[in-house]
């Protein structure tokens, strides 16, 4: 039983709806958005040839067809073959074309999501946001939709609000994990505190396109007063892809690597990207493949300059070769580390 998605971290890809807007931009101090691929996936493509636009603060989501809404129930019926072939469950990320806490989608669609979580138990949803602060509010509002329904509701509706409701007052649904995209440092102080206020059996962040050095920080990793009893309990990190995607100092990975490492936090390196490291102090052309030089801060550097003619300068010299000739090794091995698994795996 293979996976279906080529994500790397997950064996399955759900999108219970299609549509977003864009909030980790250059304006708000982020830019993880600015290259957006799912805004020109080719289900968007197509919905938009047909006059439906999801895109924007005005746009409608779109719901998917009840044929993709039926696949969760199916995998979740196909456990224990897989549990039995694998040894573990099933990684099913939720919203990969959208975002499950964006409140421009209606309350409606959010208790139909919340709903199927709940009634397959043995899948383990990966519910990543870029607005993790919205979490309570938009559990809040499922919960009074689900209040004002209950003079009429099927007992499977009561269920639901009584999930909700345990959730809300911390007891985490065991086959959920939360999850904060942050693609720089600006992103991480902001939310990831808010990440660690959701309660959660586990806590992750997705930082691609990572954009910058990220300090992590030992408390957010740490209750006080103890040492190795993680709050946050997986990293995920990666370059940026695409046609005008931006180069990744490979010194921002290895921090993060080091700073897991450090506190047994498993990490995952997901790619490059366009980008690696080319060994070559020009800028331009070289062997075909276009050359840029970038500090440690991640501000770029004039290869005319006298900082980008001096040999010894702190830059990195990058070559865009593109995502599969960058692969994903950091320093000559591959890190796919999963929370439950081994970290040296």
């Amino acid at each position: 039983m293979a996976a279906d998605t080529k994500i790397e971290w997950c064996d399955h890809t759900f999108n219970p709806w299609i549509g977003c807007t864009k909030v980790s931009t250059a304006a708000t101090c982020g830019g993880g958005c600015d290259g957006c691929y799912a805004e020109v996936s080719t289900p968007v493509r197509v919905l938009r040839a047909r006059g439906i636009e999801t895109w924007g603060p005005h746009a409608e989501r779109h719901r998917t067809s009840p044929s993709n809404w039926a696949k969760p129930r199916r995998w979740n019926a196909q456990h224990e073959a897989f549990f039995a072939e694998h040894g573990r469950r099933q990684r099913v990320f939720c919203a990969s074309l959208a975002d499950w806490l964006d409140n421009a989608v209606d309350v409606e669609l959010l208790v139909d999501l919340l709903g199927l979580i709940r009634i397959t138990p043995d899948l383990d949803w990966l519910l990543l946001s870029k607005r993790i602060g919205n979490w309570r509010s938009r559990l809040e509002a499922a919960a009074e939709w689900l209040r004002e329904r209950l003079t009429t509701a099927a007992e499977a509706t009561v269920a639901l609000l009584r999930w909700i409701e345990r959730w809300l007052e911390g007891d985490a649904p065991a086959n959920v994990w939360i999850g904060a995209t942050v693609v720089n440092q600006a992103e991480a102080d902001r939310d990831l505190p808010k990440l660690l206020w959701v309660p959660a059996r586990v806590r992750f962040l997705s930082m691609e396109p990572l954009l910058g050095p990220v300090d992590l920080h030992l408390p957010w990793f740490s209750e006080p007063g103890t040492r190795y009893k993680p709050l946050l309990h997986w990293v995920i990190a990666g370059g940026e892809s695409g046609p005008h995607a931006r180069p990744m100092h490979p010194d921002w990975a290895r921090s993060l690597r080091d700073q897991c490492q450090a506190v047994g936090v498993p990490f995952l390196f997901k790619q490059h990207g366009e980008w690696v490291s080319a060994g070559e102090p020009a800028f331009g052309t070289v062997e075909g493949k276009k050359v840029a030089l970038i500090r440690p801060d991640g501000t770029m550097v004039d290869p005319l300059s006298d900082e980008g003619r001096d040999e010894n300068a702190d830059v990195a010299t990058m070559s865009m070769v593109g995502k599969s000739a960058a692969g994903r090794l950091l320093d000559g091995r591959t890190w796919h580390q999963f929370p439950g698994e081994a970290t040296h795996a």
